[in-house]
């Protein structure tokens, strides 16, 4: 690197380090509260230490509560319990169709690693034929969307089926012993009704409909902490760039973080992606093709703007 390069990085990094010191004294920050599932970048993250090693000289620590679902964590985030984590797409809408305090902080398109489980047995091989049957989800997860666009797809309505909500936990029991027809779920259980709950895949999401996930953040602390929320988002970025080319290490990380088997973390690490970005219009455009959706459905009580809680860092 040549000198004059050097310096220039060196200079810009130490301005960096400088605005954060300001920042700090600004907002009084002392520690962040990061909501996270059993899956994805934030995972990542939390065994990496990437947020804990980039906010230590800032004296900001970083803790961590886990949740088994969307819908909890955005309820935790609108009374202000953890100012920031990760969530499919449903969750935000039914958040703020209620009026919950949060904003979309950045985006995540989902390629894969989601969908409708039935047994391998069952003698359901379209989803035509899941007319009169009973489906399990969660409630306002993004499981939720995924079984409403693919009754859409052929010519169903919600109401042609027996919807059981169930959480992550409790629904693999319920597949596993006959309880429920089908499973409308995301990995890492996705993978483990598969291999392990003799699961057979009715349909991929993907081939349903374009579906996202996001990080979404505590609307006082978006307001107030810009410039520290656009630092966690940056390291969430660089972790997901870091997830794309190192998926073998990924897994072991998903595996040690949850608790969950290093062949299903696995199957979800090779299938998913992590790259995050903006919440870009077409992907504000997708979202709220999912809120005017439920709200035709009466599954959320009024008709929602999406853009309307986008969150743009006007803090420098």
């Amino acid at each position: 690197m040549k000198r004059r390069e050097f310096l220039r990085l060196s200079l810009g990094t130490a301005a960096a380090a400088a605005l954060s010191q300001r920042a700090l004294a600004q907002t009084g920050v002392k520690e962040i509260r990061i909501g996270y599932q059993k899956n994805g970048v934030l995972v990542i993250a939390r065994q990496r230490a990437t947020l804990e090693n980039h906010f230590k000289p800032q004296g900001i620590e970083v803790r961590w509560v886990e949740f088994s679902s969307g819908p909890p964590m955005m309820e935790a985030m609108n009374v202000g319990s953890i100012d920031y984590g990760a969530v499919g797409d449903s969750p935000p809408v039914f958040a703020q169709a209620a009026g919950a305090a949060i904003v979309y902080a950045a985006g995540q398109p989902i390629t894969n690693g989601q969908g409708i489980l039935v047994p391998q047995t069952s003698p359901i091989q379209s989803i035509a034929e899941l007319k009169g049957k009973r489906i399990g989800f969660t409630k306002g997860s993004s499981a939720h969307n995924i079984t409403v666009q693919t009754l859409e797809k052929a010519g169903l309505t919600y109401a042609d089926i027996t919807p059981v909500y169930l959480t992550p936990p409790d629904a693999g029991p319920a597949f596993a012993n006959g309880s429920i027809d089908a499973w409308a779920i995301w990995d890492p259980y996705f993978a483990i009704g598969e291999t392990k709950q003799n699961g057979r895949v009715l349909v991929n999401a993907h081939e349903i409909t374009k579906t996202n996930s996001f990080y979404i953040a505590n609307r006082d602390f978006a307001k107030n902490n810009g410039s520290i929320l656009q630092q966690i988002i940056d390291v969430t970025a660089s972790t997901a760039a870091w997830a794309e080319t190192h998926r073998d290490e990924v897994a072991k990380s998903l595996s040690a973080v949850t608790g969950i088997a290093l062949d299903i973390q696995t199957i979800a690490a090779d299938r998913s992606s992590f790259k995050v970005g903006p919440v870009t219009d077409d992907i504000i455009a997708t979202q709220q093709g999912v809120a005017d959706r439920f709200f035709k459905l009466g599954l959320i009580p009024r008709q929602i703007a999406i853009r309307d809680i986008v969150w743009r860092n006007t803090q420098t």
